[in-house]
């Protein structure tokens, strides 16, 4: 117990130091500046990527693309966050001095050859977009347009490139407030036959002073996903989300006590004649309900690294709501992944490790190397597909090597170390397990079952409820990830996911006790797979969004979708089996009448009354 409590006086101080560290870490701006610049001075413009508007994981350098530039093309240092969001930050050709208005001004001349006009059709006939940063403001246009109007016959198509930028600049005394970028209609090159161009890249600057203080910038794009018509689809969100926990809650208390009950009456009303009945339902199996389950190394790794995520998705949470991911703040929540992700490591080799030594397990630091790679193996083994994937394509998305090498030494010397250290102190902080009842040395025979009591029925019924709760809020997610909306309601979302857990521990309670009820004493596994059953009916939700609300395309957006979709669907099914599993033994187990508690590390048994 000293080692104990030694062990956890030393990792929570770190944890909550290297928290507060990444919290004041992901507020700071990309930019070294103050923001703050005099007449005439040089404002930082910067170049992005280049993409399909409706692909979005599919974009590539600004200059892959054959513009110009009025002078060396110098690259901006990116964070960590902002190379994973696939950022690639270049000095533009257009020169935004602070309060200086140009008009038409040359910003460089380039001769296309055929094979770049066709390069540039292509771009253009796809809906090839471009992306630029001006003092940390996203600005964003199109490259060049379609004329379609009265051809029927896509060969009879007109492609035109925009050559003319006209930029829109609002401040506030020394501050950018706002910027926008318009393409001039008028001004375009004759992209439709294969034959070289001479181009002129233009562009004009206009400065107009406004009364927005520099802190309200960014809410302009905080308001967009804010508008009422979204609110209110939202709010009906929430309310169907808590009309469901509220009739799951009163069918589940009513059906439960009135069977309880029931039961209770049976087995207490006369002891002498229930000692010459005949045992049913979950008294017929109490010396089986504690059997160890099978596999119960890969169960200890999986309860321990659902609680990591979990563990991860709340610290993500409380970041959002105290402001840190505010609108393209570039890379900050890739940084807080994956650094919360490693400094949770302990977390999971504590619970991991001491819920397997409980068990009665031997070979814990197999189990440890299991929870270490239960979750990092298959995401691992999906970035190194996409990876080569995206180096395939030459897009932003592939990772420069010095990144990859950096992401491996958090990997070995972060959570590699914390997972060790929590692995140690679960091991040695582990309680007895003392089952309630003594175990039968033989287990009972499970009596054949109807259908619709098996897993996968089950899972299907388990799963369908939360997702029947959360399923509006997708839409806006996925929208949010996979397209081009904004994303800043937290609040809201964070209700929807308290109250996915609420009904994902109520139904899993409640099949639980059913499948007990039927002397099915094969739970443990069981009340993992229906609690993270969700997982697999969002993973469903991924192909009809796919194929039926985007127009995504192409076998690098597909294969990014859903690889990443799959790790993310996988995430969801460990975090919410973990919840349905212990959630299940911390509240009242409904198969054992009450007498008295006693409490282990991760359990509460109510012991029988013999």
């Amino acid at each position: 117990m000293r080692y104990r409590e030694k062990m956890e006086k030393k990792l929570v101080p770190c944890l909550v130091v290297s928290i507060l560290i990444l919290c004041s870490v992901t507020l700071v701006r990309s930019d070294a500046s103050d923001n703050r610049y005099k007449v005439g001075e040089d404002v930082p413009l910067y170049v992005n990527k280049v993409g399909p508007f409706h692909n979005p994981s599919e974009t590539y350098r600004y200059f892959d693309l054959p513009f110009c530039s009025s002078g060396p093309m110098t690259d901006k240092k990116e964070a960590l966050g902002e190379l994973l969001n696939g950022d690639r930050l270049v000095t533009a050709p257009y020169k935004l001095d602070f309060l200086n208005d140009k008009d038409s001004k040359i910003a460089c001349k380039n001769k296309l050859s055929k094979e770049q006009v066709a390069q540039f059709r292509e771009a253009v006939s796809k809906d090839y977009y471009f992306q630029m940063y001006y003092d940390d403001l996203p600005i964003w246009g199109f490259i060049g347009k379609v004329e379609k109007e009265g051809k029927n016959d896509p060969s009879e198509y007109k492609y035109y490139l925009f050559k003319h930028l006209h930029f829109t600049i609002f401040y506030n005394k020394d501050r950018v407030i706002e910027i926008t970028a318009q393409s001039d209609p008028k001004n375009v090159v004759d992209l439709t036959e294969d034959k070289e161009v001479d181009v002129e890249f233009m562009y004009s600057v206009k400065w107009k002073e406004t009364e927005i203080p520099f802190e309200k910038r960014m809410e302009k794009y905080s308001h967009s996903s804010s508008l009422p018509h979204h609110l209110e689809i939202h709010w009906f969100s929430i309310i169907n989300s808590c009309v469901t926990v509220l009739l799951l809650t009163g069918f589940l208390a009513t059906i439960l006590m009135r069977v309880l009950k029931n039961d209770f009456v049976k087995y207490a009303h006369d002891e002498e004649s229930a000692e010459d009945q005949e045992e049913t339902g979950w008294k017929y199996i109490h010396g089986d309900v504690f059997r160890y389950p099978k596999y119960k190394s890969v169960l200890a790794a999986a309860v321990g690294s659902g609680t990591q995520l979990f563990t991860l998705t709340i610290f993500i949470f409380l970041l959002a709501l105290v402001g840190a991911f505010y609108p393209y703040n570039r890379g900050a929540l890739f940084t807080a992944l994956v650094v919360i992700y490693a400094l949770t490591a302990g977390i999971a080799g504590y619970t991991a490790a001491s819920f397997f030594c409980q068990l009665e397990g031997t070979n814990w630091v197999r189990n440890l190397l299991l929870t270490g790679c239960l979750f990092c193996g298959p995401l691992f083994l999906t970035f190194c597909f996409l990876n080569t994937v995206a180096i395939a394509y030459s897009a932003t998305a592939a990772l420069p090597f010095g990144t990859i090498v950096v992401i491996f030494l958090i990997w070995a010397l972060v959570t590699t170390p914390l997972l060790v250290l929590g692995g140690i102190a679960g091991k040695n902080s582990k309680a007895e397990f003392q089952a309630p009842c003594r175990t039968t040395k033989y287990p009972r025979e499970v009596p054949p079952l109807p259908w619709y009591r098996k897993t996968l029925p089950q899972m299907a019924m388990a799963g369908f409820l939360p997702f029947s709760a959360i399923y509006i809020e997708l839409y806006y997610i996925f929208a949010s990830v996979w397209g081009h909306r904004i994303y800043t309601i937290y609040s809201i979302l964070f209700i929807v996911f308290i109250i996915l857990l609420i009904v994902t521990a109520f139904i899993t309670v409640a099949l639980t006790y059913f499948q007990l009820a039927a002397e099915d004493h094969e739970w443990w596994w069981r009340s993992f797979l229906c609690g993270g059953s969700t997982g697999l009916f969002v993973y469903g939700y991924c192909l009809y969004y796919y194929f039926s609300r985007s127009d995504m395309s192409g076998f690098m957006q597909t294969s990014f979708f859903f690889g990443y979709m799959a790790c993310v669907c996988y995430g969801f099914f460990l975090m919410l089996g973990t919840i349905g599993f212990p959630i299940f033994l911390v509240l009242c187990p409904p198969y054992l009448p009450l007498d008295q508690v006693r409490v282990g590390s991760h359990m509460v048994f109510l012991v029988f009354s013999e």
